[in-house]
Parts: C-alpha cells; sequence; structure tokens
C-alpha cells in the first residue's frame, strides 16, 4: 500500500516533497518493525525445534535399554541410529516453518483481497491458476512422501549392513570378503539413487510452482484484465502494486509446500519413532527381588519356563532350583543345552512362561563375551563406583591383570578401544571379571568366564576369585563351565540337557547316578585319551565309563592341588599386592602412543578450494557449465519481462494523452510478456533437472569413493577410529549429499542471479543509487565475512560432537544385558545426555548467528528500499511512474533475497564440510594392492602349504615397537602345529602377519616359494583360512554367512555343514539354509557360531588352516568334535593352532613357543616335555598335563 501511495506521488507533480519522504520512511520503520518481531519468534521456533529433537534422541537411547529380545530382532543398531539422527532432525527442520500451515494461506488471503482492490475481479483467474498449482503441488508433495518412505527403508537397510561390516571388518578382511559386502551395499544403495533421481524429477516441478506461479498468476491477470474490458488500462500503480503483491505470495508459495512437504516427512518419522517407541520391552517384573541377606537363598526358580520370544517355544523348560546364600554352583553341558540362557533367565532377558524366578538384588555379570567399553582400563573396572586403591590393587592382584597394566603402555589408565580392541580375549575377560568383583553384589551370574583365559590362568582366578577360598568366597556364586577341574568345589552342580535341568547335586553326589554329569566326564576321559593318541580303543561298556569316571575324581584331586608350589613361570604367580597400584596413576605421564582411539579432526579456517574442485568434478564440468548458462537465462528472462512490464505501464501515460488504445501495441505486450513467462518456466526446469542429476551424480561418486576406501583400509585404521564416527559419515554426512547441498546450491544461485539483477535494475532508473550501492556492499561483505567464518566453525564443530552420540549408543547396544545387569541404565543414560547437550552446546550458537545475520542483512535490505525511494522521490520529475514502481518493487523484493542468500551460502559451506570429511575418508592410506594381474600365483597355490618366516618383523602402526621380533622359522607341509605361549607373547599377531593383517617391518614370509608380499591381498587371504577366536554371523540367511559370494552348491554346503555337526541344527530350522541369522547371530548359541565358522573352513578347502584360539569358550565336546573334523578333514593340509588348551594339541608335529616377540622354542611335544627346563615344559605343567616326578 506504502508503494502505491508512492507511485501516486511520482504520478501527481502537484503533491508535496515531505509526502515522498515520509512514505519513503514509512517504508523503512515497517520493514524494520517486522523484522524485529520476525525472527524472534523464528528463534523461539528454533529453540523449540532443538528441545524436541533432544527429547526423541533420548526417547529411542532410553527404549533401547528395555527392548525385548523378539524387539531386537526387528530393530537393528543402524535403524535405530538412523531414528536418533535423521528422524529425529526430520522434527526439529519441521518446526522452523511449521506455523506456515496457518499463516500462508492467511498471507496468501490478505494478498489477494488487495488484488482484488487493484485488479478487480479479474484476479479469480489468478486464483484459479494458484489453486491449480497448488493442488499440483499437493500431488506432487504426495507422491515424493512415498518415495520417501521407500528411500529411509533403504537408509535403514544400508546403515544396518554397514554398522554390521565395520563391526566384522576383521572377518571380512581374513576371507578378502570385501568385494561382496561391497556389492550389497551398492545394491541398496543403486535402489536409493533410483528412488533419489524420481524424487529430482519431482523436485523440479516443484520448484516451477513455486517461481513461475506468481509469473503465471501476474501473466493471466493482466491479460483477463486488459482483455475484459478496453476501459482497464493496465498503468505502474496497478501493475507495480500487483507485482509486489504477487512477489508477496512468492513467500507462502514457496514455504507452505516445503512446510508441507517438511511436515509430511516428520509425520513419516513420527510413525518410525512411535512404532519402535511401541515395541515390546523386557518384562521387569518377570524377576523378582524380595530375597534379602536375611533369607536363606539367593537365587529361587520354582517350575520355570523361558523362551526368547513370544513366538517361539520355550526353550527353557520345568527349571527348578534353590541356591544358598554364598554358595558356588557350576551349571554344565553339551552346545545349546541352555547354559546361557539359564543365566539370561535369571537376568531376566528372557520371556517367562510359567514359574516364578526371584533373585536378591545387587547382582553382577560376567558375559561368555566379555563387553569393553571405550574408555581406560581402570574405568572398565570402576563401572562408575568410587575409586578405592586398596581394594582395587587387591582385585587386579586376584584377576592377574598386574602384569598386563606393566606391559600396557600407560598402564590401567591406557585407553582400550571399541569392543577391546587392543587387549587379547583372555585380557577382556579378566577385565570384565574384574569389573564384577569390584561391583561388590550379592550375587555373581559368571558365564564361561574361565575359557578364554589359559588353563593356568584359569586356575588363579578359580583361587582368588571365584573359589572356595577366593574374593567372592561369601557370594553367591552360579558358574557356566565345561572345566571338570573345577566341579568337585562346587557346593551344588546344575546339569542341562535339552533347555531341561538333567541332573543337580554335589559332585560326590552325582557321580553316584549314570546320568548326563558321568556323560559329561566321559567327554573329557574321552578327549584325554585322543591327545594321548588313544582314540581307537574300542568304546567302553556303561559299567566301564562309570568305573573310568571314578577314577578320574583322585586324578583330578591330584591334578588340582599337587603343583600349586611349582615352578610354572607364570605372571600371575609372582603378583604382589604392595605393586598393584604402581600403573594406576600414570595418566600425566602418557605419551600420544597410550591414545588408540584418535581424537576427530576438526578443520579450521575457509573450506580448501580443493573440496569445490573436487565436488565440481564429481558432478561433471558439462553439467556444471550447461546448468549456469540455463540458470543465466532465467535471471536474464526475469529481469526483461519485469523491464517489458515496467514499459507496458508507461504505455498508460500515452493513452492518457492521446485518449486512444492501440490495439496491436496492447497484444504485443501481452504476447512478448506470455511468451517470456512460458521460456523462464521451460528454463527453470531445465536447469533444476540438470543440477538435481548432477549433484546427484555427485553423491554416488563420493558415497562409492569412502565406501571403497574405508573397506580395503588397514586395520590400525579401525583400530583408532570408532564405529559410530564412521556410521555418522555414511550417515548424515551422506544425506547430506544426497538432499540438503543440491537445494543450498539451488538456492543460492537463484537467490544471486536476483541480487544482481537488483541493483542493475535500480542503478538504470536512479544512477545516483550507486554512491549508496557501493557502502552497503561493503558493509555486506563484512556481516558475509563474520557470519561464514563462525558459522562454518560451529558447523564444524557440531559435525565432530554429534559422532560421540552414536559411538556411546553402539556400545550401549552391545552391552545392554552388561548394563542392565548392573543396574546402570541412569548412569548411561545420563552419559547419553551429557553427550547430546555438548552437541546442543555447538549446535545454539548457530541459531544465535543466524538470527544476529539474518536481522543485519534484512535491515541492509531495508535501506536500499529506503534510498531507493528517496531517490525516487528526489528524481520524481525525470522518472516515469513504471520505473520507479519496477525500482522499488525490486528494492522490496531483495529483503528477503539478500539474508536468504547468506544463510544459503553459509549453509553450502557448511553442507560442503560433509564432502571435505567424505573426502578425508576417502584419501586415506589402504591397504597393499588387492589383486596385481601381473603377479597372480598360480590358481593351485598353495599346493604344499609349506610356510617359512625369515628374519620376520612387525608392528601394529608406524612409530609402535615391534610385536613380533627376528621371527625364523619353517614349517612343512601337512604338518601340525601349535602356537602357546603367554598373554602378550605374539600368537595372534604371528597369525595376523601370514594374512598380511599386519604387514612386515623386516624380512618376509613365504608360502610355497611365493613371497606373500609381493601378491595381491585377495590372491593370499582367499587361499588361506582361519577359524578366529570370536565368530563373527552377519544378519542374513545361513548359506550367506557361510557362502557369501555364492562359490558352492546347495549339497557342498550340506556336505560342510555335516561334518561341522550342524547338519541337524540346521535342518530342525524350517527354512534350513535360508534360516534367518539375527545381527552378530544373536539367536544361535556361541557354539554354533563357531562350528558354522569351522563349516566355512570346510568349504574353502585350503592347504593352510590357522585356528586362533577357535575352541576357547566352547564346551569340551564341542571343542572334540572340531578337532576330530580337523584332523579328519585336513590330515593333508598344513594347520597353524593357537591354543589355551595344551591338551589338545599335544599330538601335534611341533610346537611354537612365543615370549615377548620372539620363538624361544620350537620342536615336538615329546622332544620340549623332556626338557624340563623348556618354557614348553612349564606351561604343560601349569596345565596339569604332565606329572610330578
Amino acid at each position: 500500500m506504502l508503494l502505491k501511495l508512492l507511485i501516486q506521488f511520482i504520478t501527481e507533480k502537484s503533491v508535496f516533497m515531505w509526502q515522498g519522504f515520509l512514505y519513503a520512511s514509512l517504508l523503512l520503520i515497517s520493514a524494520t518493525l517486522q523484522s524485529i518481531v520476525l525472527h524472534q519468534y523464528f528463534h523461539n521456533c528454533l529453540i523449540v525445534g532443538m528441545e524436541l529433537r533432544t527429547t526423541i534422541t533420548s526417547a529411542v537411547y532410553c527404549k533401547s535399554l528395555t527392548l525385548s529380545n523378539s524387539a531386537r530382532k526387528t530393530a537393528t543398531v543402524g535403524e535405530i541410529v538412523n531414528l536418533m539422527s535423521i528422524d529425529a532432525q526430520k522434527f526439529q527442520d519441521l518446526m522452523t516453518y511449521v506455523n506456515t500451515i496457518w499463516s500462508g494461506p492467511l498471507q496468501i488471503m490478505i494478498a489477494l483481497y488487495f488484488l482484488w482492490l487493484t485488479l478487480g475481479p479479474s484476479i479469480f483467474v489468478g486464483v484459479g491458476i494458484l489453486i491449480f498449482f497448488i493442488a499440483m503441488n499437493m500431488f506432487i508433495l504426495n507422491a515424493k512422501s512415498v518415495l520417501q518412505m521407500k528411500q529411509m527403508k533403504l537408509k535403514d537397510s544400508r546403515i544396518k549392513v554397514m554398522n554390521e561390516i565395520l563391526n566384522g571388518i576383521k572377518v571380512l578382511k581374513l576371507y578378502a570378503w570385501e568385494n561382496s559386502f561391497k556389492e550389497q551395499i551398492m545394491k541398496i544403495r543403486n535402489d536409493e539413487m533410483r528412488i533419489l533421481r524420481k524424487q529430482a524429477y519431482l523436485n523440479a516441478f516443484t520448484t516451477l510452482t513455486w517461481t513461475c506461479a506468481p509469473v503465471f498468476v501476474s501473466l493471466f491477470t493482466f491479460v483477463v484484465y486488459v482483455l475484459s474490458d478496453e476501459k482497464n488500462i493496465l498503468d505502474a500503480e496497478k501493475a507495480f502494486v500487483a507485482l509486489s503483491l504477487f512477489h508477496i505470495l512468492r513467500f507462502p508459495l514457496m514455504m507452505l509446500p516445503n512446510t508441507i512437504s517438511n511436515l509430511i516427512a516428520a509425520n513419516v518419522s513420527m510413525k518410525r519413532v512411535t512404532e519402535f517407541l511401541n515395541k515390546d520391552e523386557l518384562d521387569l517384573k518377570s524377576v523378582e527381588h524380595s530375597l534379602t541377606d536375611s533369607d536363606s537363598h539367593s537365587v529361587i526358580i520354582e517350575n520355570g519356563s523361558f523362551k526368547w520370544d513370544k513366538d517361539e517355544p520355550c526353550i527353557l523348560k520345568n527349571i527348578h532350583f534353590k541356591v544358598a546364600q554364598g554358595t558356588l554352583v557350576a551349571v554344565v553341558g553339551v552346545v545349546g543345552s541352555g547354559k546361557s540362557s539359564l543365566i539370561s533367565a535369571i537376568l531376566g532377558e528372557m520371556e517367562k512362561c510359567s514359574g516364578k524366578v526371584d533373585v536378591q538384588s545387587n547382582v553382577a555379570y560376567v558375559a561368555q563375551q566379555a563387553w569393553i567399553q571405550n574408555d581406560t582400563l581402570q574405568n572398565n573396572i570402576l563401572f562408575g563406583k568410587q575409586y578405592h586403591q586398596s581394594f582395587y590393587a587387591k582385585i587386579i592382584n586376584a584377576c592377574a591383570l598386574h602384569t598386563d597394566f606393566k606391559i600396557l603402555p600407560a598402564g590401567d589408565q591406557t585407553e582400550i578401544g571399541e569392543k577391546g580392541i587392543n587387549l587379547s580375549g583372555g585380557q577382556k575377560q579378566r577385565v570384565s571379571l574384574a569389573r564384577a568383583v569390584y561391583q561388590e553384589a550379592n550375587v555373581y551370574l559368571l558365564d564361561d568366564p574361565l575359557s578364554a583365559v589359559d588353563s593356568h590362568v584359569g586356575k588363579h582366578l578359580f583361587e582368588k576369585v571365584i573359589g572356595p577360598n577366593g574374593i567372592l568366597s561369601d557370594k553367591t556364586r552360579i558358574l557356566v563351565t565345561h572345566n571338570i577341574n573345577y566341579l568337585e568345589h562346587m557346593d551344588m552342580i546344575i546339569v542341562m540337557k535339552d533347555g531341561q535341568i538333567s541332573e543337580r547335586g554335589t559332585f560326590q553326589e552325582l557321580l553316584g547316578h549314570k546320568g548326563e554329569f558321568s556323560e559329561f566326564l566321559q567327554n573329557y576321559l574321552t578327549e584325554q585319551k585322543q591327545t594321548g593318541n588313544e582314540a581307537d580303543e574300542e568304546q567302553e561298556t556303561d559299567d566301564d565309563i562309570h568305573s573310568s569316571v571314578e577314577e578320574i575324581v583322585p586324578e583330578v584331586r591330584r591334578r588340582w592341588h599337587g603343583q600349586e608350589d611349582g615352578k610354572m613361570g607364570s605372571p600371575v604367580m609372582s603378583l604382589k599386592s604392595e605393586n598393584a597400584f604402581e600403573l594406576t596413576e600414570k595418566e600425566d605421564q602418557s605419551t600420544p602412543k597410550d591414545k588408540l582411539i584418535n581424537k576427530e579432526a576438526t578443520m579450521t579456517g575457509n573450506v580448501k578450494l580443493s573440496v569445490f574442485l573436487a565436488y565440481a568434478k564429481f558432478v561433471g564440468a558439462k553439467f556444471i557449465s550447461v546448468t549456469l548458462v540455463t540458470f543465466f537465462m532465467v535471471g536474464a528472462i526475469n529481469i526483461y519481462a519485469n523491464i517489458w512490464l515496467s514499459e507496458w505501464s508507461n504505455d498508460a501515460l500515452l493513452i492518457s494523452q492521446n485518449g486512444t488504445i492501440d490495439i496491436s501495441q496492447r497484444d504485443l505486450r501481452l504476447s512478448v510478456y506470455g511468451v517470456l513467462g512460458i521460456s523462464q518456466s521451460i528454463a527453470v526446469v531445465i536447469a533444476d533437472l540438470l543440477l538435481f542429476v548432477g549433484c546427484l551424480r555427485a553423491a554416488g561418486f563420493l558415497h562409492e569413493n569412502i565406501l571403497s576406501n574405508v573397506l580395503f583400509s588397514p586395520m590400525a585404521f579401525f583400530d583408532q577410529t570408532p564405529v559410530g564416527r564412521l556410521l555418522n559419515r555414511f550417515g548424515k554426512d551422506v544425506e547430506v549429499l544426497d538432499f540438503r547441498l543440491v537445494e543450498n546450491i539451488e538456492s543460492c544461485i537463484m537467490c544471486l542471479l536476483r541480487i544482481i539483477s537488483v541493483p542493475i535494475v535500480i542503478i538504470l532508473n536512479t544512477p545516483i543509487f550507486i554512491v549508496v550501492c557501493i557502502p552497503l556492499f561493503i558493509l555486506y561483505i563484512i556481516v558475509q565475512r563474520i557470519y561464514i567464518a563462525t558459522s562454518r566453525q560451529l558447523k564444524r564443530l557440531e559435525s565432530v560432537s554429534r559422532s560421540p552420540i552414536f559411538s556411546h549408543f553402539g556400545e550401549t547396544v552391545s552391552g545392554a544385558t552388561s548394563i542392565r545387569a548392573f543396574n546402570k541404565q541412569n548412569d548411561f543414560i545420563r552419559e547419553s545426555e551429557k553427550r547430546v547437550d555438548d552437541y546442543n552446546i555447538t549446535y545454539y550458537p548457530s541459531l544465535v548467528i543466524n538470527r544476529w545475520l539474518a536481522f543485519r542483512t534484512e535491515f541492509m535490505s531495508n535501506l536500499i528500499v529506503f534510498f531507493s525511494a528517496v531517490f525516487s522521490v528526489t528524481n520524481r520529475n525525470s522518472l516515469t511512474p513504471g520505473s520507479v514502481g519496477l525500482a522499488v518493487t525490486y528494492a522490496l523484493s531483495v529483503t528477503q533475497t539478500l539474508n536468504w542468500f547468506i544463510r544459503m551460502a553459509s549453509e553450502l559451506e557448511t553442507n560442503i564440510v560433509a564432502v571435505e570429511r567424505i573426502k578425508e575418508y576417502s584419501e586415506i592410506p589402504t591397504e597393499g594392492p588387492y589383486e596385481i594381474k601381473n603377479n597372480k600365483p598360480a590358481p593351485e597355490w598353495p599346493e604344499k602349504g609349506e610356510v617359512v618366516f625369515s628374519n620376520y618383523a612387525t608392528r601394529y602402526r608406524e612409530n609402535m615397537d615391534l610385536v613380533i621380533k627376528d621371527i625364523s622359522c619353517r614349517i612343512l607341509p601337512m604338518e601340525k602345529v601349535g602356537i602357546v605361549g603367554r598373554t602378550g607373547a605374539g600368537k595372534s599377531s604371528l597369525t595376523l602377519s601370514l594374512f598380511r593383517i599386519i604387514e612386515a617391518a623386516e624380512g618376509s614370509i613365504i608360502i610355497d616359494d611365493v613371497n606373500v608380499s609381493k601378491i595381491g591381498l585377495y590372491d593370499l587371504r582367499s587361499k588361506l583360512t582361519i577359524i578366529p577366536q570370536d565368530p563373527i554371523l552377519f544378519s542374513g540367511t545361513l548359506r550367506m554367512n557361510l557362502d557369501p559370494f555364492d562359490y558352492y552348491t546347495d549339497s557342498q554346503l550340506w556336505e560342510a555343514l555335516e561334518h561341522s555337526h550342524l547338519n541337524e541344527f540346521v535342518k530342525s530350522q524350517p527354512k534350513g539354509l535360508l534360516h534367518e541369522c539375527a545381527e552378530g547371530g544373536e539367536n544361535l548359541s556361541l557354539g554354533q557360531r563357531q562350528l558354522l565358522c569351522l563349516a566355512r573352513a570346510l568349504l574353502r578347502k585350503s592347504k593352510i588352516l590357522i585356528l586362533d584360539e577357535a575352541t576357547a569358550a566352547v564346551d569340551l565336546e564341542t571343542d572334540a568334535l572340531i578337532q576330530q573334523t580337523i584332523r579328519s578333514e585336513f590330515k593333508d593340509s598344513t594347520v597353524i593352532t593357537i591354543a589355551h588348551r595344551l591338551n589338545t594339541i599335544m599330538d601335534y608335529s611341533k610346537i611354537i613357543v612365543m615370549d615377548k616377540g620372539r620363538i624361544c622354542e620350537f620342536d615336538s611335544p615329546g622332544v620340549l616335555l623332556q626338557n624340563k627346563d623348556s618354557l614348553f615344559y612349564s606351561l604343560a605343567k601349569a596345565a596339569d598335563l604332565v606329572a610330578e616326578q
């Protein structure tokens, strides 16, 4: 309306000059007041959005700690991470313009009302076109919503698989499976890209609606207005007041679809979050905690039946027993008998079908697979409790950790990588046990913690911690074990079979029965005989078995008590309590080498030009050049259309002078204006399509680059980089490439064209404006530089502070059972909230600085309007109404454009940080060549299986000490070689060297006359086979886990399953080979997972087989089955075994004894045992495998 008064002032030359200055001043005041109110509103909206995101993130985290086992199957870590990052962000994005839902239509109605006053009934045509565009927009948004649902599901799948890959990367490398899993990810990504391309086409039409709707509305309104009545003359007042109103329509028309789109996206996310929050939770009432210290029992289960999933049959049936206060109970049985399930039932981790479970409060739990946090060793043991030096020192001694602290660079202040990556299996288990002991609980549930340690260490732990004379002697302890040596010391033994308690009683009571316990002991006896090369003896009768069992008892007693004071050479026997605290306060002395996990890099300063150039390269030079030309055409057409409209409105002056209307001139004005409008629409669609397709092309290339580089990075990279940080790259940063970056680029180009056009149009009409334009431009650049520098760095800090949230979450999910068992949920929730708050500390300043920018740029824009109006007033005698209308209209339109441009330019620079972060991981050094085409070994290599180490030495990372030193030995074809040594001796490092997981620092490894460092990693690793200590499975079918490349037929798979003693289990599953494995193989027992790894090895039929403590965590029967299969199926192969149980390698050809990274002894077991001063003799003696002479 002020514009209308200003144009009337220019038209009527007799009006006083002060009125013109008044109108100009009112334009400045009204616009400034609008800015103040608007940005206070935006600030509050953004605060609410941040709080909403924080609330959803916290709710999802809390829920993840209570999920039932059936719910865990349908909600993987990757999917939950997406809920916390992507879906929570959707709610925040909605809040910024959420009120546009009602204010948008209101603004449109007010604008239409004033249009009616200006142009009368002819606006109905414009309204009709407007309704058409809105309807088309709604249709497009509905289609986008459907596509978005599909894309989010695909993204969930991609992140889920990526999470499993990153957690199981070591297995992928050992088996040379990188390409198979890369194909899996790329297949999902390609499906995702197809949907993104469809969304790009729809986005182009969405852009068409908000860009061209005002053009078409004004075009057809003007056409109808001038054609409906010859008296209707389009003068400057009507044309530019209408045009300003149409420009006012641009914002609600632009934001309403975006807000609806955000609303739909938030609704999709709300459904996903709601679905997750409504998933089944563990029944906290399934286990009662009514027992107290005054009661005679600590654990009572009466007629209990339990299952893992509501839809599955009961796994544990008719469980009935009571455990007295302070007693020691053993749980024994074969693989899959229900030992670990019984512990889980006591913890409340299973669905209770019937019965009663009552457990004294304050429980401690040691899992079969130790859960270690990414923290210092000391904090892992304290687990939130206050530090008490004497008690801590006592536990360190008892858990045989003092010597480990001496080995580690910073003692117990050494930072442990994710999942204890830089600790051996035995060290992890001892830390886990120490943590439980430090909690001073009433009830200790110990799920086979002694299987992961050497026998002499296990004996020490039993004596000093678990046994009748240990630290926990006055506590209630339930110990799952398969070691017969401990059983005589038990107050009660529970024997499990097929999910039921087949027997229970004391050691002596069970010996009197010919039941499951006798069978369990017979398995032990049989194994001893096989070790002594007596496996071919005839089967004994039941009476003979019972007799043999009776003979074992005194032998067990002799072994347990006979060698306690012997010279074992074990570090655990030389621990002294007065030195136990020696290394606990070395934090200030730690060196950079002590820190395993590198802090995430935070770039500073401008984003490097190379990042923009790299992104431009991926978009493609042709795409960029054609897109820029097309956008330039859009801007040029828009300027010319408005200049044409200005000249058209000036025709009114001629008509008023001549009194006649030139019909041909009017038709020419209409035709050209219409052609310009249609041309602009076509150019906008083409430019947008080119931009979206080009940016998606870049996103596809960048994702493939980081995927390839990360998959083929050395293991040292994964040891130092948390999984959460990597998932952040593949999740949030890739999403920025897919969506935000292209939107930023489009907005920047459109705004820049508009900003350039404004001063050009104003200066053409009032050249004196250049005097104001230059200082305003300088001020604008200063504000922009201050804002962009600050905003960019805040964005980087924000990105870095986001990763710890997801790293902590991944750690929480993997240790949820332990966290619940120790009742530490609140501690972990507080830690999660702290990390979210740390993220918000970096995010909140971004909100403030955005408002700081918006107010200053809008005020500068208001000054442009003000000076444009002032100069129009001072030069009114030389200006036409049309030129004034055009200049002020353009000045009014730049208010929002200037602010939006700086924000989008800043967002572009801050979001290009995603390219910088992905580029960073795309350029990290990779392992050696995967394949070397001109140096490939023969297809049948290795034929013999000879392995020669020649002066070999290696280290895990540069600048670290050698872990293997000067190794020289020759392993002959078909030899069976055992590797033994104490913790930290270098046993696993030696096997990793064979696969080049760690590369040689000196010397070489020769396999069948081929230097392994000269061939490709695929050619090496695919020809060797390893059964690792930790059996890693991936979500998917059993078939996929056995054969991800589909190399083998079903018959070959069944044959491998038969030899690995799993065929009966697989046949019992309804889907057989297509039986679905849960994430991490959680729906299979540890023993079954280990047997699946054996089946993998059988399929490969390599001439060289490595077993890295592969049977450490399985019971005697499973161990015997594995050893039997290896002896028969790999009799023609070279077998290298790292063994905790020396009895499994006593019949091997050779034994390698390692100490401090060197080979100390290398000979046959018989020769080494003859030398009583040998290390092997001391180890065998500690394991009770040699009798006292």
